[in-house]
């Protein structure tokens, strides 16, 4: 522990620090031996748990074969062209050519130079409150002034609209780009559209010629009962930026477009993306195994039936709502410090909770789409005798 503090940068001064011996399956097991259950699952990366033997099998066949040989989109990398095949084939058919690269932020960066490479356009519209990763251009889209006005200047020409507020939509014009939402706002508390909100976004953006994104990188890849949290809302975007859940728990990202739009990024500029390390092989292998076992297997839909299992056991006074859709849930408290004292106690006992970015009363449970119903069942039962304990004092 003390090695971890004084050789690796932190992102918080008070880490949970848990020394991590393994993981299989649902659990995490520190260098004690002691288990804990992980509702949290990387922060939505984990889909199919950790060391899944599909999962890992690719990863070990593919480093038999070869490893990186080429900076992305030089060679022909068969795991890569499968991977992006099978995407493509389970997407809308707009939506039909993918550019791989190393993280969401990564693939935010690129759908941002898309979409203004596209239009000829400079304005980015974001909301408030969200989240699309922390790099310069996507902390640029990110709506949460204190997190990024100590890293200003950062990219000009963006303005924010209010999620879910239609009367919003008329600061999309005809010098705008594009704008960014995530299907479900994450860091802001897992607040899905109302009203077909999505769809009035994409219907203004089609009237003045400007492109929509929609960032799946937390509930995309079965999370939220569809392949992608889009295809709830009645609505197909221009791009669908992609990460975290994609190829169970290794670090990856890519944004999708159609054909037309993504081949401009080939000329005037030529490179007009680039990255060393996208597409890599074993990354793409393992990304091909995920999807292949998340659809086979139909863990999106089981994803719905999990959901009404944690929504029917999390009743407590303390809990107030519970947001989300699937398997990418928020248990809301009333104050921020009962929210603290859950997660932290409960990992005492055992239990993985974390916290969202921006909204301190939210308790994050994105458990892997592989956790089966006694451990939910355990899970949520360590959840409520922690709360009873709050609550007696």
């Amino acid at each position: 522990m003390n090695d971890f503090l004084k050789y690796q940068a932190q992102t918080s001064p008070y880490p949970l620090g848990m020394e991590v011996s393994h993981a299989i399956g649902s659990y995490i097991y520190d260098t004690n031996n002691k288990k804990y259950l992980d509702f949290v699952a990387g922060v939505s990366a984990c889909s199919l748990g950790h060391q899944h033997a599909r999962v890992n099998q690719a990863i070990k066949d593919q480093l038999d074969k070869y490893s990186h040989v080429m900076v992305y989109g030089e060679y022909s990398q068969s795991p890569a062209v499968q991977y992006c095949k099978l995407l493509v084939e389970n997407l809308p058919k707009e939506l039909n050519k993918v550019y791989l690269v190393n993280s969401g932020t990564e693939a935010c960066e690129g759908a941002l130079k898309l979409v203004r490479r596209v239009t000829g356009r400079s304005q980015l519209i974001s909301c408030h409150n969200a989240y699309h990763g922390n790099t310069m251009g996507s902390m640029s889209v990110m709506g949460f002034e204190e997190r990024k006005q100590i890293f200003r200047p950062l990219i000009p020409d963006v303005d924010f609209i209010t999620f879910n507020n239609e009367d919003d939509l008329q600061k999309i014009t005809t010098k705008t780009a594009g704008i960014i939402l995530e299907s479900i706002q994450g860091g802001a508390g897992f607040i899905q559209p109302q009203n077909d909100f999505l769809a009035k976004v994409k219907k203004r953006c089609e009237e003045v010629g400007a492109l929509m994104i929609v960032d799946e990188i937390q509930p995309g890849f079965g999370r939220t009962g569809k392949l992608f949290g889009f295809e709830n809302y009645n609505v197909v975007p221009d791009v669908v930026i992609i990460g975290k859940g994609m190829a169970g728990g290794m670090p990856v990202g890519g944004f999708i477009a159609n054909e037309k739009h993504m081949d401009l990024l080939s000329h005037d500029p030529k490179l007009g993306h680039i990255t060393t390390f996208g597409g890599h092989p074993v990354i793409a292998a393992a990304c091909l195994a995920t999807l292949q076992e998340i659809l086979e297997k139909d863990y999106a839909k089981q994803s719905l039936e999990k959901e009404k299992l944690f929504r029917s056991l999390l009743v407590h006074p303390l809990i107030q709502e519970v947001r989300g859709k699937g398997l990418m849930l928020a248990a809301m408290t009333s104050d921020e410090e009962i929210t603290n004292q859950v997660i932290l106690r409960c990992q005492d006992r055992g239990l993985i909770l974390f916290w969202l970015l921006f909204e301190g009363k939210a308790i994050r449970i994105t458990p892997p789409l592989t956790i089966s119903e006694d451990e939910i069942r355990e899970g949520c039962q360590i959840i409520l005798e922690v709360m009873d304990e709050l609550v007696a004092g």
